[in-house]
């Protein structure tokens, strides 16, 4: 093994990828967004969603009528999960990982809504900074980036960083992302210790 290579975060998923495949499955598209899903962008729209896991929120967004939706998910175990459970549903599957992004950005194409869900903990500082300049790039203008931030204890076997609405704002801000949400929810499976902040940033339309 390469103990040079970059972490992308994925620490800890592929040992337990069964069990968080249940877990995934076992919530909705509705469920985990919430009333932030009232800003997705309507169908029909591309779609990337970044850190897909399973896919659970790829095939609702396929299931919609979006027209082109990638899915990127650098764990194996959970990439052919979902290959198999939402085969039916028109998703294209990359194995790819910020900050980079280099095969998503080999499509040569930008995206209407990108999603990071449960993402943007597991980079460390100076990723946050290269990966919010990623995701602004593949976003269309007038596109919308959806983001969850997770705060509280770190699970065992994990590789995670605390992180604030504020510096993800600021980060956004940067990249000339306009907020549209941020908003603090608890944890939907009650975990002890844990919320989450939910923004949601718009690419503005060019000149």
């Amino acid at each position: 093994m390469n103990q040079s290579r970059p972490s992308n975060g994925t620490e800890g998923y592929a040992e337990e990828a069964a069990t968080l495949a249940a877990r995934y499955e076992r919530l909705t598209l509705e469920q985990v967004h919430g009333d932030a899903l009232r800003l997705f962008p309507k169908p029909p729209a591309s779609v990337l969603d970044i850190g897909a896991g399973t896919g659970r929120d790829a095939a609702a967004l396929a299931a919609r009528g979006h027209k082109v939706v990638v899915a990127v998910e650098p764990t194996r175990e959970l990439r052919e999960h979902g290959q198999k459970v939402h085969a039916a549903r028109k998703i294209k599957w990359i194995d790819d990982s910020l900050p980079d992004l280099d095969k998503v950005f080999d499509l040569d194409r930008r995206f209407d809504l990108v999603l990071l869900t449960a993402v943007w903990m597991h980079l460390d500082k100076e990723q946050r900074h290269a990966a919010m300049a990623s995701v602004a790039s593949l976003t269309e203008p007038g596109g919308r980036i959806v983001l969850s931030l997770r705060h509280g204890p770190v699970p065992k076997g994990r590789r995670m960083f605390p992180v604030t609405a504020a510096e993800t704002v600021a980060l956004a801000d940067s990249q000339g992302l306009a907020t549209l949400y941020n908003k603090q929810h608890p944890d939907m499976e009650g975990r002890d210790g844990v919320s989450w902040t939910w923004l949601v940033f718009e690419r503005p339309n060019s000149d």
